[in-house]
């Protein structure tokens, strides 16, 4: 809780003095979730890559790349154990807090720009794949109903993912929030599309009989066109790690979503500690089951020769490729569609969401200019956020004409370079924040008096290789993504240097001074026993408070102004509980 008084205790004004006095108590309330809901609000965003990193990844490397999307499963979970040491560091946790605290303002600025690019592909890979994958099931349809038409996809999917983009947008400017129930839901259908999925998955490969995908040896890799970027395949083929380093690389996509476990740590119950824990063993059991066991299961089932036409619709190209009468498959086919189309749309909403959480919070600390943060005069939403992320968005839909290969490619970059800032904040303050914590990653040797973080140490390690490794691989990514970096950090600095310089020449007329108090009450507050108070929902219909400040008398009773807002999901702790006591008026 937190008390904001224009003046200390000790400067009050005696009564007799005329000027206002106006003192705003604001308090957060949280409602707390079970690790169940923090694990299904994660994999909302986490499980979404299920539906496309398969084929993307094949498309790069070839049919060895079910073994790299299983190898990026296993590592996320390391990567998440950073991630969970942070967020025992930080109750409002995230990259930003992180590494600013670690590494300093500047690399800050340039760690949120990296992740604003993770999160402004996240929403059109998404809604592009959602398009993609309703159609494949159109044309299905079509098919089946003997019908000689079929709808270009590329353009299908862009018309679909402009339109979900369009309809996020609009609910979030109107104040739509992320709900834990709703992603407790998805869930636990998405749960049972993937039960139904690897059963008659498994029974296929009994009658079958189908060989493993090719182990990811070099000699295994088929590398497909702009996989290899700027290198030569000759300097691959020669250095084998290399080329498994690649592979990695065009599989890292898979796991896109940790963030997301830093934003909804503050609403996780107690044990807080116990339950990241517990949470994050849901997502590793989860993501193994599905996205890496996909992959293996399409590319052991879908014929060679036609898997390259779903590598868009990968989870699709499974339901119509397994044993059973068409008219099951079909079936199978349309419930997998509506699944896909719900957490795919989920993780549009949760990329917007995210993204104006952490432009609010950069804002808040002054790097972002505060007129971003301007409330919708109807709405109450920073719109201006949520207007910039929806045009970015949308241009990035467009300009990607619905290739998958080319908004995975770009989408990489983000993920792996916001991973790398987090890591390399948590190692240094190993040594910088040597207090106590409540859990470490594994893998600490103490050397006399220095712990060294092994773990960590290895975690970043492997990031640096593979960052370092997309970067000469990746074309698209390494040229968009510096720009877009480049850009947001220019908008960062230019942004936090007017605002300073709009606070500089306001020097000396401080309007509130923060004092820390555990509770709200009269005493807190300075108000005198038996105020009137006033509950207020709408600040644009104050009629009531009219009324009482008309019939009360101020100079011997107080008027209290209450407002209260219940908060959920990712975008609790942005807001707050308030009320205002307002004296002499």
């Amino acid at each position: 809780m937190s008390t904001k008084s224009p003046m200390p205790p000790s400067e009050n004004p005696p009564p007799s003095d005329t000027r206002v006095q106006v003192i705003v108590a604001t308090s957060v309330m949280l409602t707390f979730i079970s690790f169940w809901r923090a694990a299904s609000i994660v994999l909302c965003d986490l499980g979404s890559s299920a539906f496309y990193v398969g084929g993307i990844s094949e498309y790069a490397v070839g049919k060895a790349a079910p073994w790299f999307i299983l190898a990026v499963m296993l590592f996320a979970s390391a990567v998440r154990a950073v991630y969970i040491e942070s967020c025992v560091m930080f109750v409002r946790g995230g990259v930003y807090r992180v590494v600013k605290t670690a590494l300093g303002g500047s690399l800050a600025k340039v760690s949120v720009s990296a992740l604003m690019f993770d999160y402004i592909l996240t929403g059109p890979i998404s809604s592009v794949s959602a398009g993609k994958y309703l159609i494949g099931l159109a044309n299905d349809l079509l098919e089946t109903a003997g019908f000689a038409l079929a709808i270009a996809e590329d353009a299908g999917s862009v018309v679909v993912a402009l339109a979900v983009t369009l309809y996020f947008w609009r609910k979030n400017l109107k104040g739509l929030h992320e709900s834990s129930d709703k992603a407790l839901r998805i869930m636990q259908i998405t749960t049972v599309m993937v039960v139904l999925l690897i059963v008659w998955c498994l029974w296929t490969i009994l009658l079958r009989r189908p060989s493993l995908p090719p182990f990811p040896v070099p000699e295994n890799l088929h590398y497909g066109p702009h996989a290899l970027g700027w290198l030569k395949e000759g300097w691959v083929r020669h250095l084998g790690f290399l080329g498994i380093m690649i592979g990695f690389g065009h599989s890292v996509l898979a796991m896109s979503g940790e963030e997301t476990l830093a934003q909804v740590n503050r609403e996780i119950a107690y044990p807080k500690v116990k339950n990241l824990k517990r949470a994050a063993l849901v997502i590793l059991i989860y993501t193994l089951a599905f996205t890496a066991l996909v992959s293996f299961f399409a590319v052991m089932i879908i014929p060679d020769s036609v898997r390259p036409g779903f590598f868009d619709n990968l989870i699709g190209g499974l339901a119509v490729n397994v044993a059973g009468p068409h008219f099951a498959r079909l079936l199978f086919h349309i419930f997998v569609v509506i699944v896909g189309f719900l957490i795919l749309s989920g993780a549009v909403n949760t990329a917007m969401i995210g993204s104006n959480g952490v432009l609010n919070r950069v804002s808040e600390d002054g790097v972002l200019s505060a007129w971003f943060r301007r409330p919708h005069a109807r709405y109450g939403t920073s719109y201006r956020i949520i207007n910039m992320v929806a045009i970015l968005q949308l241009g990035t839909i467009v300009a990607s004409r619905g290739r998958m290969e080319l908004l995975g490619e770009a989408y990489a970059f983000g993920v792996i370079w916001s991973f790398v800032f987090n890591s390399l904040a948590m190692l240094v303050l190993r040594f910088k924040a040597r207090g106590p914590r409540e859990w470490r990653v594994p893998l600490n040797i103490r050397i006399r008096r220095t712990e060294v973080p092994v773990g960590i140490g290895l975690v970043l390690a492997v990031l640096l290789a593979t960052a370092g490794t997309n970067l000469l691989t990746k074309q698209i990514a390494t040229i968009s993504g510096l720009a877009f970096t480049g850009g947001f950090f220019l908008l960062f600095t230019v942004s936090e240097k007017m605002a300073r310089r709009k606070a500089g020449k306001r020097a000396g007329l401080d309007e509130f001074q923060l004092i820390r108090e555990e509770t709200i009450n009269p005493e807190a507050v300075r108000v005198r026993h038996s105020p009137v108070l006033v509950a207020v929902r709408d600040y644009k219909s104050l009629q009531q408070l009219e009324l009482a400040l008309t019939e009360t008398n101020t100079r011997d009773t107080d008027v209290v102004v209450l407002t209260a807002r219940i908060i959920q999901g990712a975008a609790a702790g942005y807001g707050d509980f308030r009320g205002a006591s307002i004296h002499g008026l």
